[in-house]
């Protein structure tokens, strides 16, 4: 799939999950605290919401960004290679797999796989989950936590509270795979 393609997939579902629930572009643009032409192209796949607007867009739904990832919702305890749900955040270069099933309560682990200058956007975002633990399996990448700046490389972890301001970026040159562990799911 092409990234064309995958940002209209995203937007697909944003707009359905809005529709489902009878909103106007005006009510979710202003809950989410982005403008409406914004939110009209994103659900057209023309642009690419950074994680922060993604988190914000979710909770203006009522959803999480769970409700965002394609695929069917496996049932039960194993999730199957074939079958793993994935999220792609096309201009972002990023794309996130959930490694556990989405009824998980209170863990939750997703791959990411981010191109050279990807990353979360130049917005920290926060979430509700208590802890999160990186681990970088591939590549580097750059996190800023609050306003410490950290430079893993592969093998490396960093655990902090998700509640605080946080954003990231690879800055190359390879692609890198980072495994999030996120302790309760709020993603």
């Amino acid at each position: 799939m092409n990234e064309d393609a995958e940002g209209l997939e995203l937007g697909r579902r944003i707009r359905t999950l809005r529709e489902e629930k009878g909103l106007s572009l005006r009510a979710v643009s202003d809950a989410a605290g982005v403008s409406e032409s914004f939110l009209s192209q994103v659900e057209r796949g023309v642009a690419s919401p950074s994680v922060a607007s993604l988190r914000r867009l979710a909770e203006a739904l009522g959803e999480s960004v769970g409700s965002f990832f394609e695929g069917p919702s496996a049932g039960g305890r194993v999730v199957r290679a074939g079958a793993r749900r994935r999220l792609v955040h096309p201009q972002r270069h990023w794309e996130d797999v959930l490694l556990t099933p989405r009824e998980s309560k209170r863990l939750q682990v997703i791959l990411s796989t981010i191109e050279p200058g990807g990353g979360s956007g130049d917005e920290p975002y926060t979430h509700d989950s208590d802890e999160e633990c990186v681990v970088v399996l591939r590549g580097r990448m750059e996190f800023w936590v609050d306003d410490e700046r950290y430079e893993l490389s592969e093998g490396d972890s960093l655990l902090f509270e998700s509640r605080r301001p946080h954003r990231n970026i690879n800055p190359g040159p390879s692609k890198a795979e980072v495994l999030w562990i996120i302790t309760p799911p709020s993603y």
